[in-house]
């Protein structure tokens, strides 16, 4: 791609780190428009965005030209993060709501198994474009089946007719014609202009306000940090195996990527339900059940033993990984380190997503939008820096500096939330409410 855009691999890189930032922003607009639009309004709206702008990227004449096409494409792409996990919550009542966001998760975390594996090949064989080729067939495909599969699942508020406040009406019930002067039908006409605009430039960004809330704080940054950890394991993989004493070919490095999604598959099976069986047990010990006999679940209890267990068990594995391949040992090694890394991550995944999706019941997808923000600013900063931190410090040492931090901070906050989750969450409440 460098040598064909007649560029360096660096500014090449841009396009994938400002795609992830494409990917953090976009969210935030995507979720507000779906809380009134509806949810399939914006799946349709997003992927018939998604394929324009794939083709354009795949005859893109410059590299200027390809980074802003990719900026769009991961924009129109960003949809699903925040408006999937709403519908999640649409559907599925908290009792199930684990064990079906981790199915929800298989979706964009295996992109990681199989993106590598196809891209690689339609690389080598055909060159980059084919692979923005092969993006727009498969999102035109996807747009297809949202059309005319895919029911609106937002529950929709019953209407209420409002009488205007200018209206005036005779006592016969005919309404009465009422002058207004050009004066103020031009204030009247600027002021509803100036409502809508500040509805769909301004209001989405107030979802970033919910991360004064502490338990939406701590909850998004235990996602965050997981997330920028799989980036830089990811950036290691392709960085490390291509080169000696490996050396492996981009299809070969491609499947480099399959033991860490296969972590992903198996806490996604397992995780959910595991999840949902904690709900179940803190609820019945704290004897918690609504009029109906029905158990009442709480946000804060799906950070268990499930979250101490991936706290520890992913910034384990980095740190396995950064040093098995910094040694050059035999592939099966970081292989292994690469799933419990896959398995210990998609468990905070999957149990913050939907924590989120629970402690703002009412704006779910704005919840998720906001977790998306921040991880994905956290994925757009290690891909830029991570090659260079590698090339400083090695993979071995730089896996440890991350591990070490990752395990630090994402204990303490489990044990804050463990400690003063309930408190945090009742005041939430309160402010919200209010």
């Amino acid at each position: 791609m460098s040598v064909d855009l007649k560029t360096t691999p660096t500014v090449t890189n841009l396009a994938v780190a400002l795609y992830m930032l494409a990917m953090s922003i976009f969210p935030l607009w995507w979720s507000s428009f779906s809380e009134t639009l509806g949810r399939r309004t914006i799946y349709i709206t997003s992927f018939a965005l998604f394929v324009v702008f794939a083709v354009l990227s795949a005859v893109s004449v410059n590299i200027e030209m390809l980074i802003v096409m990719r900026v769009f494409t991961g924009g129109a792409a960003a949809s699903v993060q925040a408006v999937g996990a709403g519908t999640i919550a649409d559907i599925w009542e908290p009792a199930y709501r684990g064990r079906a966001m981790g199915i929800f998760y298989l979706g964009p975390l295996c992109g990681p198994l199989f993106a590598p594996i196809i891209g690689g090949g339609l690389a080598q064989g055909l060159g980059w474009r084919a692979n923005m080729w092969f993006l727009a067939i498969y999102g035109a495909l996807t747009f297809i089946l949202l059309l005319f599969c895919l029911p609106e699942t937002l529950p929709r508020k019953s209407a209420t007719l409002a009488t205007p406040a200018a209206a005036q009406t005779r006592t016969d019930g005919d309404a009465t014609l009422v002058r207004t002067s050009t004066r103020r039908s031009v204030a009247t006409t600027t002021k509803q202009a100036g409502t809508h605009l500040k509805r769909f430039l301004i209001d989405p960004l107030a979802v970033l306000l919910y991360l004064r809330f502490m338990p939406i704080a701590i909850t998004v940054y235990s996602a965050a940090i997981a997330f920028g950890s799989l980036f830089i394991m990811n950036i290691s993989i392709q960085s490390t195996f291509s080169k000696p004493p490996y050396g492996y070919s981009e299809v070969i490095v491609g499947l480099m990527y399959f033991p860490p999604s296969l972590g992903y598959v198996c806490a996604s099976v397992v995780g959910g339900r595991w999840v949902d069986r904690i709900m179940a047990r803190e609820a019945k010990k704290a004897g918690r059940y609504d009029e109906n006999g029905k158990l009442k679940f709480l946000p804060e209890d799906r950070m268990k033993e499930n979250m101490w267990l991936a706290a520890t068990v992913y910034p384990a594995a980095l740190i396995w990984f950064g040093w098995s391949i910094e040694r050059g040992v035999h592939w099966i090694v970081p292989g292994v380190a690469n799933f419990f890394f896959g398995f210990g991550s998609m468990l905070v995944f999957g149990a913050v997503t939907t924590m989120l999706t629970e402690f703002m019941p009412k704006k779910s997808s704005s919840g998720v939008a906001v977790n998306n923000f921040v991880r994905n600013i956290f994925s757009c900063v290690g891909g830029i820096v991570t090659q260079p931190l590698i090339d400083v410090m090695g993979v071995g040492w730089l896996c440890t500096l991350i591990g070490l931090f990752a395990w630090v901070t994402g204990n303490l906050a489990i044990l804050a939330l463990r400690r003063w989750g309930g408190r945090w969450r009742v005041q939430m409440d309160r402010a919200l409410q209010g």
